[in-house]
């Protein structure tokens, strides 16, 4: 599975545990650290918990670990890193204030999710 082809199935299984404003930023041309960030808010710290622990245990179903994985635990802000792509779930406070989009986001680049 490529990159672009990872994020989209990421972006479909955070959605269908009810993420929100879901985001695919292609960072390719940007960043050598991925090509793609998907960017998801859960509407609470047990809600992004939640979504992170799915994400990992739908991928693993189909042979695809993550390299690391950060703050899953406290559940502001999980950072789970797919190599290709890297996941940042987010509670809402969280989101505004880091607001990723705008430091990756080029106005040809993203793509929310619906």
């Amino acid at each position: 599975m490529n990159g672009k082809e990872l994020a989209e199935k990421i972006c479909k299984i955070l959605s269908e545990k009810k993420a929100t404003d879901i985001v695919k930023i292609d960072v390719s041309d940007k960043t050598i650290v991925a090509d793609y960030y998907v960017i998801a808010t859960g509407r609470s710290m047990t809600h992004v918990r939640s979504l992170a622990e799915n994400l990992e245990e739908e991928l693993e179903k189909e042979g695809v670990s993550p390299l690391r994985r950060e703050g899953v635990r406290e559940g502001r802000w999980a950072a789970i890193d797919y190599g290709d792509v890297i996941v940042h779930v987010f509670n809402d406070e969280s989101r505004l204030f880091y607001h990723l989009e705008r430091l990756w986001d080029n106005g040809k680049n993203a793509e929310k999710f619906d």
